[in-house]
């Protein structure tokens, strides 16, 4: 049985004057699915966000949510909704649990599922320390915490890891998947290509305004293999890279009959590597700036 799909853009597009933020935006949110919104800083993303949550009109097509056009959103759909922005405020010389007890008061919700979020957020420890005083990691899952706590239906995420250390991120990706399968809907904006194939049921790959690719991480990269090429570690630590014609096919079946090989793994191209092929962009993951590649690269899909 499908899911029901909780959002919903058609031919979204918009202009700044003489500058086109996105061309034709198409795309679905099922509940209980994480779809990555992927592109280099200035792609667009956070212009999505703000059409579909309603906070900017755009320019043609129709944006959905709940079933609502974004352009009518009222509290009753709002009250459904999470967002997690780098601008996500919390009160800074509260305490983190009295930050949560407002936002409960304010959501009306029960003060007990203060606890359990303080709880799975891993937050319960530092629930007497003043906000302003938690690490960058420590104030995000606040954020976070925050943005769940009324149990939402949709959740948007802007570059919710951006800055935070791998253990950190981690975390937060453990939390997102177990909200997925609660069956919480996610629409997660990032420039971050290992956090995406990581999370991701599905992955929108934006570049210029436009959507390149729409399709899960795995069958993108499998879309993008056009080497077909093997890496095998034999018993003695040598690797080779072997491929499908006729006379490495002959070496790889002499290795499995000789019972030397330790490893084999296919080659398929990272979602970066999609993405570059795909768009010609490149992601810088530290900075979310991009270089443009020639068309050469481009065809042969090197990333440097």
């Amino acid at each position: 049985m499908s899911q029901k799909i909780v959002l919903e853009l058609n031919a979204v597009s918009k202009r700044y004057k003489t500058e086109l933020a996105l061309k034709d935006i198409s795309l679905t949110l099922s509940e209980g699915e994480i779809l990555g919104f992927l592109g280099p800083s200035g792609a667009g993303k956070t212009t999505a966000i703000k059409i579909i949550t309603g906070q900017l009109r755009q320019t043609s097509g129709e944006a959905r949510i709940l079933g609502t056009a974004s352009e009518n959103l009222d509290a009753s759909i709002y009250e459904k909704i999470g967002v997690v922005s780098d601008n996500s405020g919390v009160y800074e010389k509260m305490t983190v649990q009295r930050n949560l007890e407002i936002f409960a008061g304010i959501l009306e919700v029960p003060k007990s599922r203060v606890t359990e979020v303080l709880q799975q957020t891993g937050l319960y420890e530092h629930r007497k320390k003043p906000a302003g005083k938690l690490s960058r990691g420590q104030g995000q899952r606040l954020v976070l915490a925050r943005a769940v706590l009324h149990r939402p239906r949709i959740l948007f995420l802007d570059e919710p890891t951006s800055g935070l250390d791998p253990a950190t991120a981690v975390q937060i990706h453990e939390m997102l998947l177990a909200l997925k399968k609660e069956g919480m809907a996610i629409f997660l904006t990032t420039h971050n290509m290992e956090e995406a194939a990581c999370l991701c049921d599905r992955v929108a790959l934006l570049c210029r305004g436009q959507i390149a690719e729409l399709d899960s991480p795995e069958a993108l990269c499998i879309k993008y293999n056009t080497k077909k090429q093997y890496r095998v570690r034999l018993e003695n630590n040598t690797e080779v890279t072997l491929t499908e014609s006729p006379e490495d096919i002959g070496k790889l079946t002499e290795y499995l009959k000789e019972n030397k090989v330790v490893t084999l793994h296919s080659c398929e191209p990272t979602l970066e590597q999609v993405f570059l092929q795909a768009t010609g962009y490149r992601l810088n993951v530290d900075q979310g700036n991009n270089q443009k590649h020639s068309g050469e690269t481009r065809r042969k899909g090197v990333v440097r």
